[in-house]
């Protein structure tokens, strides 16, 4: 194991496991929490009472819709010793600070690439997760084993459960941030950050997506979701990926744009797909990003140019995961760049970078991670099993 950040591993039920994370992380929870109620202050005109009821209903919603993640979390505030209700504010954050209508462009470029595609016949997630340089502070990546032993493995913010990650069954998800004008903390929503973690806890591409689709929400975001194929015996003329082909199958993946009340969806194109931080599909909401602008209307397409010039470059046209690495440490556009850089310009609270890069090979059950911004940092790697 060769990452840049703390690994906190834990097993046991969900809420052995939530209790043995708080436990283990309980000054980085306390911090994080100290962190995001002074952002709910001073970017969204929250004070602790106004935090407090809006984590109560976001825990009432969470258990009543993914009970198993609402048991860990509960198991992570008694384990750090936090009130729960804060707990879940900040799994809330992106509900109680952007569905005010504030600007969402910290950034995030997602990569997601098939295995007929790739050189090592794996298929490859990826992203930089762009936000505030003082939140790298409070981050863990989390590998949890419950009782039946199932795996999950996720960078996260300390206190929540998921990001980027991947699990066991060879299903991973990478993540962006939307904004909609239907977003903001209701009754029955749950966060998305609780919502991301139920998709991680599915052992199959259609559980995550029903996952998805139906747990009610209050924010916009996108998923790249893709799954591990199923490598069977490879002679039959040398095909793969087929079913009935002595039973085996090529790797899937989608991209979902999941909005209060709708979802849209993406399939690859030439063996890949990218995404960035404004909507693609046609969901039948207004996209903030158009009243913002900013770097996301150029890092999904630049990705996707990228890729396609190394593809064209080569006869099999495959990339690597390095080429993925250098795409996530391209500075077309810099600062604002899919590696992205601080400016200076912006309002302390407004700057962002690249935090962490993450790089996931679903047929390895492999995680990687390199500090933001990526271009000064090495990938660290690890595997589940």
């Amino acid at each position: 194991m060769n990452l840049p950040i703390s690994v906190i591993s834990v097993s046991g039920t969900p809420a052995e496991c939530g209790a043995a994370y708080g436990a283990a992380a309980a000054p980085l929870v306390a911090a994080n929490i100290t962190l995001y109620l002074q952002r709910f202050r001073d970017q969204a005109g929250l004070d602790a009472t106004a935090v407090r009821a809006a984590g109560t209903a976001f825990r009432r919603a969470s258990a009543e819709v993914l009970p198993r993640v609402a048991a860990m979390l509960d198991g992570v505030a008694e384990g750090a010793g936090v009130k729960a209700e804060e707990l879940y504010a900040i799994n809330g954050r992106t509900e109680l600070i952007y569905g005010k209508g504030k600007d969402g462009d910290g950034g995030c470029t997602s990569i997601g690439v098939l295995d007929t595609h790739t050189t090592s016949r794996h298929t490859l997630l990826g992203q930089n997760w762009d936000w505030h340089p003082a939140q790298r502070e409070a981050m863990v990546v989390l590998h949890t084993r419950d009782e039946e032993g199932f795996e999950v493995i996720t960078l996260a913010e300390a206190g929540m459960l998921a990001k980027a990650g991947l699990n066991s069954a060879g299903l991973g998800v990478c993540l962006n941030m939307l904004g909609s004008d239907r977003d903001g903390p209701r009754d029955g929503v749950v966060p998305y950050h609780v919502l991301l973690r139920g998709v991680l806890e599915s052992d199959h591409l259609g559980a995550a997506l029903r996952v998805a689709a139906r747990t009610p929400r209050g924010a916009s975001l996108n998923l790249l979701l893709g799954q591990a194929g199923k490598r069977g015996d490879l002679g039959h003329a040398g095909k793969r990926g087929v079913p009935g082909q002595a039973g085996g199958y090529g790797g899937e993946i989608i991209d979902v744009e999941v909005v209060p009340g709708d979802i849209g969806w993406l399939h690859p194109v030439d063996g890949f797909v990218t995404h960035a931080n404004h909507m693609e599909t046609a969901v039948a909401v207004r996209d903030r990003q158009r009243d913002f602008g900013g770097a996301s209307f150029f890092r999904g397409a630049r990705a996707r140019r990228l890729l396609g010039t190394i593809m064209d470059a080569r006869a099999e046209r495959k990339v690597h995961e390095n080429d993925l690495m250098a795409v996530f440490r391209d500075h077309g556009g810099y600062p604002m760049a899919i590696c992205r850089h601080i400016d200076e310009r912006d309002e302390p609270l407004d700057r962002a970078e690249t935090v962490y890069s993450v790089l996931l090979d679903l047929d390895e059950r492999r995680f990687g991670l390199a500090e933001g911004p990526p271009c000064g940092n090495k990938y660290g790697f690890t595997r589940l099993g």
